[in-house]
């Protein structure tokens, strides 16, 4: 029998451990996509307690928690530090099965030094050797970032967003990695929503000029990209729930009547979207950018605790929108102009992995390599499973050696620990294919190809100067 999480941990063979420790390990770490906060980046100030560091804006845990009958009060409510922090340990001694389990420990090894297992019995030993660590090193998020070997983070930010802390992280250099903003127009393009009018407002007051028509907030959000641009920004991401589409529609009609706070029909609102995100695209395109497409979320299904916690607080899950024909619309629309940018398309639902799968060999391009990307397995995708689901079917039908690899999609600075999650199972699937006789054990090219979706694929594929 193995020994629990030791140096071998899911290495399945001698390749995959060859493969980890010679290539995988020691590469740097390219987070394309996370929700870390850059004024907590900025500000930097020490953590107080474990408590702060594991449960603070972690919906992971919190869902975890609750699904073990946890008070909320011992979640997100008043309960203090400790208190939360044991009730977490409390269930966490139960989590068979779940990546939580693993993920958990290995931020206690790599960020603390702890090798104790997390039981109720254990929790007062982690709690106090994990808190003398934070005082005595002063851990803050720069201290978890610099010893993480992170080489890039691009946070997700608003087209309105000044981006005043990015520029403050830049001047400071207290963080090693490279701090760029990724663009997220969510609130532009939600017309449907009872935000839609007051973002266009605040749209105008950073473009300085009125909106009044559907050409002027084009205009307004040509703009901001390219102020985003000056900044380093070359990723923009969009929150799709199902995939928009429809031909045919005066959108500067259905933009005034959005403004107005009249209610859109299905086919408006798809209009809407899928012209607002071909006239994106097609700047996205001029600037070199990458476009992320993240599809089929269901989120904020709980609306007593929405109104209670607000969005982002544990309480989405995955959708069953079927998606294949107007994605294909979509991109078609865009490249038929050649305004198609480099993309990655994620799926929240694994029934489509081998839609996106073949999607993207529908429009690649030697424009560069791997153009159109089938994205790492996101959000509840993001475990052995579904990791190795992902880049079989990635495997199976495209080019597995130009995938950009993992991202953090995470609000915790301990999430840099997942990467290395990651390339263990990307190391023993690569493994047992040469163990069963499938790949030869020519290790030039194994290497290539691990450092490539660890590292160096990324590193190309985005252009960003490190």
């Amino acid at each position: 029998m193995k020994s629990f999480m030791d140096e071998n941990f899911m290495l399945a063979n001698e390749t995959a451990v060859k493969l980890y420790s010679d290539y995988a390990a020691h590469m740097p770490i390219y987070d394309y996509h996370c929700h870390l906060s850059p004024q907590m980046m900025y500000e930097d100030k020490p953590f107080e307690n474990i408590a702060q560091i594991f449960l603070g804006g972690d919906h992971y845990k919190w869902r975890y928690m609750r699904s073990n009958g946890i008070d909320e009060d011992y979640i997100t409510g008043s309960r203090s530090d400790y208190e939360k922090f044991k009730a977490f340990c409390g269930c966490l001694q139960y989590a068979i099965g779940n990546p939580l389990y693993h993920w958990t420990h290995l931020e206690l090894k790599r960020y603390f030094g702890v090798d104790a297992v997390v039981t109720d019995e254990s929790c007062d030993e982690i709690w106090e050797k994990c808190n003398k660590v934070i005082k005595e090193t002063k851990m803050s998020p720069s201290t978890l970032i610099n010893q993480s070997n992170v080489a890039v983070i691009c946070t997700t930010d608003d087209p309105a967003d000044s981006l005043d802390w990015h520029k403050k992280i830049t001047e400071k250099k207290h963080i090693k990695a490279k701090v760029l903003p990724t663009f997220r127009p969510d609130f532009m393009i939600n017309a449907e929503k009872n935000t839609f009018s007051e973002y266009v407002h605040r749209l105008e007051k950073v473009w300085g000029n009125v909106i009044n028509s559907y050409e002027d907030l084009i205009d307004a959000i040509y703009s901001r990209i390219e102020y985003f641009n000056s900044l380093g920004c070359r990723i923009s991401d969009h929150a799709l729930d199902g995939v928009p589409y429809a031909e045919n529609c005066d959108v500067d009609a259905i933009f005034k009547k959005a403004v107005n706070g009249e209610k859109l029909t299905q086919t408006e609102i798809d209009a809407y979207k899928s012209t607002t995100l071909i006239s994106l695209a097609k700047k996205y395109k001029e600037m070199d950018w990458t476009m992320q497409l993240h599809i089929g979320a269901l989120r904020n299904n709980n609306l007593k605790m929405f109104e209670r916690l607000g969005a982002d607080t544990g309480f989405d899950s995955i959708a069953d929108y079927s998606i294949a024909e107007q994605l294909s619309k979509l991109m078609n629309a865009m490249e038929s102009t050649d305004n198609l940018p480099k993309t990655i398309l994620y799926t929240l639902n694994p029934k489509d992995n081998y839609v996106l799968g073949t999607m993207i060999g529908n429009f690649q391009s030697s424009e560069a390599e791997g153009k159109i990307q089938f994205g790492s397995a996101w959000w509840f995708n993001d475990q052995r499973d579904g990791m190795v689901e992902q880049m079989k079917s990635l495997a199976n039908l495209g080019a597995l050696n130009k995938f950009v690899g993992m991202l953090t999609d995470s609000r915790s600075f301990l999430s840099y620990t997942r990467h290395e999650y990651f390339r263990r199972i990307l190391c023993s699937l690569i493994g047992q294919w040469v163990e069963d006789g499938e790949f030869p054990q020519n290790y030039s090219i194994l290497k290539t190809i691990v450092e490539g979706i660890c590292f160096n694929n990324a590193k190309k594929y985005f252009g960003i100067e490190l």
